[in-house]
C-alpha cells in the first residue's frame, strides 16, 4: 500500500464522522438527553482526530499522484486548498466539542447554548467536508488500478467459467 492508497482509505473518516456526530447531536437535542449529546461530542472529537490522519497522509498522496500524466496539478491544488480550510474548521469543531462535553459533564448552564451552537457550526463543517471530498474525488486515482484490475479479471474469469 502506498501513501496515496492510505490517504484514500483514511480521508473518508473526517467527512463521515462529523455527519454522524451531527445526527446524534440533533437526536440528543430533540430528546433532551445529555448522554446522547455527550456521545455526539465524543464522536465529533474523534472526527477531528481523524482529520489529522487525513492531513498527514495528504502530502505523500500528492507526491504519488502528481507524477501521473492523467492528474491535473490544478485539481490537486484545489483539493489541497479545500482540505486546509476544512482541517482548521474540523480542529475547531473538535475544540468546541471538547468544551461542550466539559460543560455538559459539569452541568454548566452554558451547555444549553453550546449544544445548538455546536450543531450550527457542525453544519458548516459538514459542508466544507463535502466540498473537500468533492474536490478530492475529481482527482484521478489510477495508482490503485492494478489491484482493482486483477480483482476484475478474476471475477470476469469466474463468470466466464460458470457459463
Amino acid at each position: 500500500m502506498n501513501d496515496a492508497h492510505f490517504h484514500l482509505i483514511v480521508n473518508h473518516l473526517p467527512i463521515i464522522i462529523p455527519a454522524i456526530g451531527l445526527a446524534v447531536l440533533v437526536g440528543g437535542l430533540v430528546t433532551r438527553t445529555e448522554v446522547i449529546k455527550r456521545t455526539a461530542y465524543c464522536i465529533l472529537i474523534a472526527g477531528s482526530l481523524a482529520t489529522i490522519a487525513a492531513m498527514a497522509s495528504g502530502e505523500g498522496a500528492e507526491e504519488v499522484v502528481e507524477q501521473l500524466p492523467t492528474v491535473g496539478h490544478n485539481l490537486i491544488e484545489a483539493h489541497e486548498d479545500a482540505a486546509g480550510t476544512f482541517a482548521v474548521l474540523s480542529y475547531l469543531l473538535g475544540l468546541l466539542s471538547a468544551v461542550s462535553l466539559w460543560a455538559s459533564m459539569r452541568q454548566q448552564k452554558i451547555s444549553r447554548i453550546l449544544a445548538p451552537a455546536t450543531v450550527c457550526y457542525n453544519m458548516g463543517v459538514v459542508y466544507f467536508a463535502l466540498l473537500t471530498g468533492s474536490t478530492g474525488g475529481k482527482i484521478n486515482h489510477p495508482e490503485i488500478s492494478n489491484a482493482s484490475s486483477k480483482i476484475t479479471n478474476v471475477i470476469e474469469q469466474e463468470h466466464t467459467n460458470d457459463d
